[in-house]
């Protein structure tokens, strides 16, 4: 998701982009050659952030997994979805609960081309992709509204966004303003990309010089601090592939550039 709006006409294929260059390091098959460049180049300066793009795609499969499952959550808004891939938001809920709905926010013009691929859902459920900016919390809950029930608990998704944010206290203030319009009983799952590792970081500004909308990499404490006033569920504010790992006994030797996140729950 960008800080930009606007409708399909504004697609700039001359210039990178993030959510195009995560759908490459994810396999996927819509990117520009301009993406593929800037994509390999940042691996060339930080190698693994394939591997970390994949360890946030599996984070964002387990938690949803929980909040459908161990959690009962039956909503989902998932702000700044990104381009489609593979196990979308609705795609696990739905297989843990079909009846679960989904609305999925972002305003990139080639996200809004794709809107159709996730517009897809169960006949239990329903899924329904919002044109709308991280920049107005507000507007983005009175537009949810429109099919969720905010009456009940939902799962508020925030997958790997909030660095698009370039100042922080504006980034924890739209987290705030977004949990504001959800009820208790809500849940929050976020991850975020640290500044702990010196090859990201340098590769980070390497990239943010392109012209492309740039990525801000935030401290451990800054990440953990989007969690503030929810009750953090187990195992906490973790590196992202050690949170409730599919396989037992995880390598807790991950990157010093794989993500940071966690699940919370507003009290």
């Amino acid at each position: 998701m960008t800080a930009h709006s606007g409708g399909p006409s504004r697609i700039d294929t001359t210039v990178p982009h993030s959510a195009r260059i995560w759908n490459y390091w994810l396999g996927g098959k819509d990117n520009y050659e301009v993406d593929r460049v800037a994509g390999d180049a940042f691996q060339q300066a930080s190698p693994g952030i394939d591997v970390d793009a994949r360890a946030g795609r599996y984070f964002l499969v387990r938690t949803i997994r929980y909040l459908a499952g161990e959690a009962g959550v039956r909503q989902f808004l998932d702000v700044g979805t990104g381009l489609p891939t593979v196990d979308n938001t609705h795609q696990v809920a739905q297989r843990e609960a079909p009846e679960s709905r989904i609305v999925y926010v972002d305003n990139d013009p080639l996200v809004l081309l794709h809107a159709q691929a996730l517009l897809t859902s169960t006949p239990q459920g329903a899924t329904r992709y919002i044109d709308a900016d991280l920049a107005d919390p507000e507007s983005i809950i009175a537009s949810a509204a429109g099919l969720l029930d905010l009456s009940r608990p939902v799962g508020l998704i925030l997958s790997g966004i909030l660095g698009h944010v370039t100042d922080y206290d504006e980034a924890r203030s739209i987290v705030r303003r977004l949990l504001k319009g959800l009820p208790s009983g809500s849940y929050l799952s976020l991850h975020d990309a640290p500044d702990t590792d010196p090859e990201r970081a340098a590769a980070q500004d390497q990239y943010n010089r392109t012209g492309a909308v740039p990525y801000i990499l935030r401290t451990p404490e800054q990440i953990a601090g989007y969690f503030d006033g929810l009750e953090i569920v187990e195992p906490g504010i973790v590196r992202i592939p050690l949170w409730r790992p599919d396989l037992a006994g995880a390598d807790a030797d991950v990157s010093a550039s794989v993500g940071i996140g966690g699940v919370g729950r507003l009290p």
